[in-house]
């Protein structure tokens, strides 16, 4: 009987899992960002696109397995030490799914993921978190209104001196 039981657990958790197999491919993927986008350049294995007034790039490799969606923020000369420290703490607290990056001397929004194990519902929530973490950069640093609790002292301008002093040594 034991054994039973635990062979029908089994093969509910395999089924359950092939049945919400998501099996994402640029071809769902551009017609979800379509959905939502104002426009849309599709061009080789990347998207370029605009999001509720935000410039957005989706870019792609099915052999790899590997998807990002991008929005650039600001230059890094433009932005001060504070800012960028801010946005380090708001990866662990409020920049749930997306990151702050930095490449090529730009700040990036950044949401990376495995393509083929993307839900459509996971694809439209990335957009819309890359969106909110680039237009609140330098002011909430969120993606959502969902923050962990942790750092309250991420302003706390003498813990950002001390941070800066400390990786000067």
């Amino acid at each position: 009987m034991q054994k039973t039981f635990s062979f029908l657990t089994l093969m509910f958790f395999f089924n359950s899992f092939f049945l919400t197999a998501q099996e994402m491919n640029p071809a769902k993927l551009e017609q979800l960002i379509t959905k939502v986008a104002d426009t849309v350049e599709a061009n080789g294995n990347s998207m370029r696109f605009v999001y509720k007034e935000a410039f957005l790039i989706c870019v792609y490799d099915e052999n790899a397995n590997r998807m990002r969606i991008i929005s650039p923020i600001v230059e890094r000369e433009k932005v001060e030490e504070e800012q960028l420290l801010n946005a380090l703490v708001a990866n662990f607290h409020s920049a749930l799914d997306v990151k702050y990056a930095l490449s090529d001397e730009v700040i990036w929004s950044v949401f990376i993921h495995p393509l083929k194990e993307l839900s459509e519902h996971q694809v439209l929530d990335a957009i819309d978190q890359v969106y909110a973490a680039s237009a609140t950069f330098g002011t909430t640093y969120s993606s959502t209104s969902l923050v962990f609790p942790g750092n309250e002292k991420k302003k706390d301008e003498i813990g950002a001196k001390k941070l800066i002093e400390k990786n000067k040594l």
